[in-house]
């Protein structure tokens, strides 16, 4: 498959996974439109970022016979907003992961996930909880519900899984794992029960990547820990005082005892100098009591060098061999973990893909379902950002991510391309850059 067929082909995937989708529709009768052009069509809005594509290219298609929904995006016929969300309700947002693995399979196959390894070919995931849908008055089953006061607040919540590295601009959304309302009230149970799901699911394609699981202080607890173990992967977790009393007693007293081992060196940022300190820890317990689980501690405190003010601090828990060398890239990754919000969720709620936004919600699957397909959408930009030269050249060239896609949804408004990579090429050209050859 060449990469000028890259965007094809992965429609087609998704056309596939469309015909497994159940269809509760009775009879013969409301047979116009099929479930594969609701999938399609959910995923072109996405894709796009463009909430009004649907409705330009039907007035596209009745001007001129044809439009971009049908050429770039394989629909037949196009529906209506409505009908995507009754078409799509019934569908499990699982029923999507063979299409999220499409596209890693074809990242690993072109090398392009080398870049993301650590320790030479230890892949790094981080874990977070997102809320993607609230509400007062729109709830299904599948809601998690939370009294506040007199009002009931209804929400979805997934865990999302990012490949993560702290110099690389990008970050490659995994499958995800929705939170369900018997996972527990608490944040904490919450997010905790999702990830064991996720950790269980996923442990073999993670195992043969030699995952290293990164999070935040939730996960840093010992049952969770004791899993990721278990599973033959690694983590690193964020390990915060006030939820870890006995190992913090332990290293405030090697601290005083001149035990702890430290590291400084001095950085140059470009404006001004910092003073990076490192310390670590060996073999303490992750808890109290005799079945504490040993873990290597380190943490990296960064102050500027002519005021002191502090720039950055954070601690680490892990369950890798620590020394003076090992702990800079421990907390180094540690420390890029802040990708995974910045260049994901932030991403996602706020550049365009709007994943907070109620584009509707069913009785059944629809507020997951939708997310995946945007999840998809934002995962797919990614993919042609690692692999496809032109893509990657038209973003540099117009700089801001609203630029581009402001273009894209110009021009497929205004004229009709028979393929993706066509209109990448249109834009290549009127930019002066030269397409990448096949």
């Amino acid at each position: 498959m060449g990469k000028k067929a890259q965007v094809r082909h992965f429609i087609e995937q998704l056309n596939q996974t469309a015909s497994t989708l159940p269809d509760k529709r009775a009879g013969r009768h409301n047979q116009l439109y099929q479930i594969k052009d609701a999938v399609l069509g959910a995923f072109s809005v996405f894709f796009t970022q463009s909430p009004s594509f649907l409705a330009h290219q039907r007035d596209m298609k009745r001007q001129h016979g044809r439009s971009n929904a049908n050429s770039i995006f394989l629909m037949k016929q196009i529906p209506s907003d409505n009908h995507i969300r009754s078409l799509l309700d019934p569908g499990p947002a699982a029923s999507y992961e063979a299409n999220y693995m499409y596209l890693w399979n074809r990242l690993e196959t072109q090398g392009k996930l080398k870049a993301f390894n650590v320790w030479g070919n230890r892949l790094l995931i981080g874990i977070d909880g997102l809320q993607h849908f609230s509400s007062t008055r729109l709830c299904c089953h599948n809601c998690y519900q939370q009294k506040k006061g007199e009002t009931i607040h209804y929400s979805h919540r997934v865990l999302t899984a990012f490949a993560v590295h702290p110099k690389q601009a990008e970050v490659i959304p995994f499958i995800p794992e929705f939170i369900l309302p018997q996972d527990g009230a608490k944040k904490q149970d919450s997010e905790t029960a999702a990830a064991k799901r996720w950790l269980k699911r996923h442990k073999s394609w993670l195992q043969k990547r030699r995952a290293v699981i990164m999070g935040d202080d939730l996960f840093s607890r010992q049952p969770f820990c004791e899993l990721v173990i278990e599973a033959n992967l690694s983590f690193i977790f964020v390990c915060k005082p006030e939820s870890h009393e006995t190992l913090y007693q332990w290293i405030e007293g090697m601290a005083r005892g001149g035990k702890l081992e430290e590291i400084t060196c001095r950085v140059w940022n470009g404006r001004f100098g910092e003073i990076w300190r490192y310390r670590y820890a060996r073999d303490v317990p992750l808890r109290a009591g005799d079945d504490g689980l040993r873990v290597n501690w380190c943490d990296l405190t960064v102050t500027h060098e002519r005021t002191g003010e502090q720039l950055y601090h954070n601690s680490f828990v892990t369950d890798l061999a620590v020394d003076k060398e090992q702990v800079k890239i421990i907390t180094h990754a540690g420390r890029g973990r802040w990708k995974h919000e910045n260049e994901g969720h932030n991403v996602l709620t706020t550049k365009g893909y709007h994943v907070k936004h109620n584009f509707g919600h069913g009785k059944e699957h629809l507020a997951s379902a939708l997310f995946t397909l945007n999840m998809l959408a934002f995962l797919l930009h990614t993919f042609l950002q690692l692999t496809d030269t032109t893509y990657k050249k038209v973003r540099a060239e117009l700089g801001a991510r609203q630029t581009f896609f402001g273009d894209v949804q110009t021009l497929l408004r205004y004229w009709q391309f028979e393929s993706w990579e066509a209109l990448l090429n249109f834009m290549a050209i009127r930019l002066e850059l030269e397409p990448a050859p096949d």
